[in-house]
């Protein structure tokens, strides 16, 4: 992917490695030619039965994972890395939020969270999201490249000829990763032995 700025043409990998260097306005710029596909992700990661929390809008997901990057800046090394790193970030605020909202409904008090607050009904959503979280990090630590791969194709959007790129494998083994993660957390999710 090729970035038109002002003065030249600019691969995402090089604004990433002027702004590991330090260079604040690299990140402006990387933020901003990769905005488009960043806020398809963050409706992605909110789309669907698992993830349905009204009140999170995408582009509330994407400023606080954006924010998250610029205060703990990372040690990002190339365009997947920076989409696999953003995908987890939304994941963690995803958990994050519905963390907040079950601990305000056991507390009774207000949920100290940035985002408007929640329509009843959605505790069963927000458990959902926590034992999907939870299947995911148990997946991580018998797994951890099928747990990748899971990750990459359905929260980072990232086809598999470029998950196999990202991780050093080929193209089959992504595959058959992601046949097995999916069968692993379809039949953790039942509640399997």
């Amino acid at each position: 992917m090729t970035i038109h700025s002002k003065n030249q043409d600019l691969p995402l990998t090089e604004f990433i490695a002027q702004w590991r260097a330090g260079d604040g306005a690299a990140f402006s710029s990387l933020i901003d030619a990769t905005y488009l596909h960043l806020k398809e992700m963050a409706a992605g990661r909110l789309r669907g039965g698992d993830n349905q929390l009204v009140t999170l809008t995408s582009h509330a997901l994407l400023n606080e994972a954006v924010l998250r990057v610029m205060s703990s800046p990372m040690d990002i090394k190339n365009r997947g890395h920076f989409f696999a790193t953003m995908s987890l970030l939304m994941r963690s605020i995803i958990v994050d939020f519905a963390r907040a909202k079950l601990a305000d409904k056991r507390n009774g008090g207000q949920a100290n969270v940035t985002f408007t607050e929640s329509r009843d009904g959605e505790e069963s959503l927000v458990f959902d999201i926590l034992a999907l979280d939870s299947s995911l990090d148990r997946l991580s630590k018998t797994d951890p490249r099928s747990s990748n791969v899971l990750h990459l194709t359905y929260f980072a959007g990232m086809n598999a000829d470029d998950i196999a790129a990202l991780l050093g494998v080929s193209k089959p083994t992504v595959e058959r990763d992601l046949r097995f993660a999916r069968a692993w957390l379809q039949h953790e999710m039942a509640g399997g032995p």
